[in-house]
């Protein structure tokens, strides 16, 4: 399982895994893919320092890539005090009522934080800067193109670009922009997506961005033959998040029963396509809490990143409760094949020996 997107980064197996824990990160750099930290659970510019430095010291000096929430266009923003005075009361009535009805309690006094201030333009940008003082090989934005001035300053240093695109049209713009690397994230994906599956969105982009730009195939990838697929399909390898959730060193970040129960009984159909989460459309694991947005008397989910200020504090009340009924997940449809917990490198192993086995039957089966 080698393509030239392998050299250009000095890894052995073209697998990135995007995933919010350091821990995931590392291991995966470690077993020979690329691991990619998602930066947009840091609100202290520090904590991401000191999680950068930790990156830095146990990756046995093998490359890794940072991922931000950065949107092309500089928005006019505040603090997190002045959004929060947008936010319209009868939502923050609904989500309170809500959280009763689902039997949510508060957290202990003193626990829980603010919104999730990664989401913001100013924030992501402090992110880029503290990236740049370590040694990603990467920078991935999870919402298209960033500005151009990022895109060259990360150049300058001489780390490459990634941008997630969900229609041609995105990528060929991107592209112009001066990305180096296309994620073509299907309608399976976890959080963010689009609305064309995999299936149809790969060769699309492919063909739209020529022979030299690599594409990274994204979403409902979770085995060796959906690895074999998106080579097939003219991917130079694949982007994961999702299953990763399912790993011992996730359990780093967040444990708890309910989490866990949660995804290992999912089937592929208990996810949802919904604005609650941030505000743009993110597949969830369906559950109690997506199905309260859903009804009749529901307000309509706010733009980002008014909506994630909105239900952090939830989030955060749901998660700690740890009822699998309520919790709230962003997860891909591959959830339905995630059954087990197991070790970052056992994941790693199965991909690329069940990947081995695909082509060599393929092999077999040429006339």
């Amino acid at each position: 399982m080698r393509t030239p997107i392998c050299d250009t980064f000095g890894i052995d197996h073209p697998i990135f895994a995007f995933t919010p824990s350091e821990h995931v990160a590392a291991a995966v750099s470690r077993a020979g893919g690329l691991g990619v930290l998602g930066c947009v659970r840091f609100n202290d510019t520090d904590e991401l320092e000191r999680t950068l430095s930790w990156l830095d010291d146990n990756t046995d000096g093998k490359p890794y890539g940072v991922d931000i929430v950065m949107p092309m266009k500089i928005p006019t923003e505040g603090s997190s005090v002045d959004l929060k005075s947008m936010i319209p009361e009868e939502h923050v009535s609904f989500v309170e009522r809500t959280l009763q009805r689902l039997g949510v309690p508060p957290l202990p006094e003193g626990e829980g934080r603010d919104g999730v201030l990664g989401w913001l333009h100013s924030v992501a940008r402090s992110h880029l800067d503290v990236a740049l003082n370590h040694r990603p090989v990467l920078i991935a934005n999870a919402l298209g193109s960033p500005p151009v001035d990022v895109i060259e300053k990360c150049h300058e240093h001489g780390i490459l670009v990634a941008a997630l695109a969900g229609a041609a049209k995105h990528a060929r713009s991107h592209v112009a922009n001066g990305v180096d690397i296309i994620v073509a994230q299907g309608y399976e994906a976890g959080g963010h997506t689009g609305e064309v599956a995999s299936m149809v969105l790969q060769p699309d982009i492919v063909d739209a961005v020529g022979p030299d730009v690599p594409v990274l195939g994204a979403g409902g990838i979770g085995s060796g033959r959906q690895v074999a697929a998106s080579l097939a399909l003219g991917s130079q390898g694949v982007w994961t998040g999702s299953i990763w959730l399912g790993t011992e060193e996730y359990q780093n970040l967040q444990s708890n029963a309910g989490w866990t129960q949660a995804f290992t009984r999912a089937t592929s159909s208990d996810t949802v396509r919904t604005r609650i989460y941030t505000g743009k459309p993110a597949r969830l694991l369906k559950t109690r809490w997506t199905e309260a947005w859903a009804e009749q008397d529901a307000p309509e989910p706010l733009p980002m990143p008014l909506q994630n200020l909105l239900v952090a504090d939830a989030h955060n009340r749901i998660n700690a409760s740890g009822d699998p009924d309520v919790i709230s997940m962003p997860i891909g449809q591959i959830v339905g094949r995630m059954n087990e917990v197991r070790p970052v490198a056992e994941v790693m192993a199965d991909l690329v020996a069940e990947f081995e086995e695909t082509v060599a039957r393929l092999e077999s089966i040429r006339t």
